[in-house]
C-alpha cells in the first residue's frame, strides 16, 4: 500500500461535491468516483480497516445504506460477518430498535436480535459522520444485545458538525475530515 497521506488525498480529491443535494445549502459529499476506481476503493478499506487483523473482529457493522458498501468490504476482508443496521421496518426477523433526534423530529434504526452474540467485538462503519445521530443510535443498538465497539470508522467526517463529541466514548477515525 501507498503512503496513507497521499492514498487520503487521493481519496479526498476523487470525491466529488455536488451543491444543494438533497436541498439548498446542503454540500453533498458523493463517494461514487472513490467506489468506481478499484484502487481507491481497496485504499479505502484498507484504511478503514487498517487497527485490525483478521481474527480481532467478530462482526463488522454497517449503517444503512452507504455503510453497507465500505462495511462488508472490511468484514471480507477481516474474515468477520457483516451486520446491517437498517431503517426501521426493513428487517424481516424480530429487531431491537434505536429511536435518534433529527434536526427535525425523529428517526428509528432496528438490527435483528440475534445479529451479534453477546461480547462480540465490532468494527462499526459508516460512510459518512455529521452530526453523529445514528451513528450513536447504532453504537447504542450494539451495546443493547451486549457486543463491544472496538472502533467506529469513517470515509468523511463534516468536523464543523461535531458528531465526534457525540461518540466521545468510543474510538473513532475518519479517513477524509472537512
Amino acid at each position: 500500500m501507498h503512503d496513507s497521506h497521499t492514498t487520503i488525498a487521493n481519496i479526498e480529491r476523487a470525491i466529488r461535491n455536488i451543491p444543494d443535494f438533497p436541498k439548498a445549502g446542503i454540500q453533498f459529499k458523493d463517494i461514487t468516483p472513490v467506489l468506481a476506481d478499484a484502487r481507491l476503493f481497496s485504499s479505502c478499506i484498507d484504511l478503514l480497516t487498517a487497527n485490525f487483523q483478521a481474527g480481532m473482529v467478530d462482526a463488522v457493522v454497517g449503517i444503512d445504506a452507504r455503510g453497507f458498501i465500505f462495511a462488508a468490504a472490511a468484514a471480507l476482508k477481516l474474515q468477520a460477518g457483516f451486520i446491517p443496521v437498517r431503517k426501521k421496518g426493513k428487517l424481516p426477523y424480530s429487531t431491537h430498535e434505536q429511536s435518534y433526534e433529527l434536526e427535525y423530529g425523529t428517526n428509528t434504526i432496528a438490527i435483528h436480535i440475534d445479529a451479534l452474540r453477546r461480547g462480540s467485538r465490532v468494527l462499526l462503519i459508516d460512510d459518512l459522520l455529521a452530526t453523529g445521530g445514528t451513528a450513536e443510535a447504532s453504537a447504542l443498538l450494539v451495546e443493547k444485545v451486549g457486543a463491544k465497539i472496538l472502533e467506529i470508522s469513517f470515509v468523511i467526517e463534516l468536523s464543523f458538525l461535531n458528531g465526534r463529541q457525540r461518540l466521545s466514548r468510543f474510538p473513532v477515525r475518519s479517513l477524509v475530515v472537512y
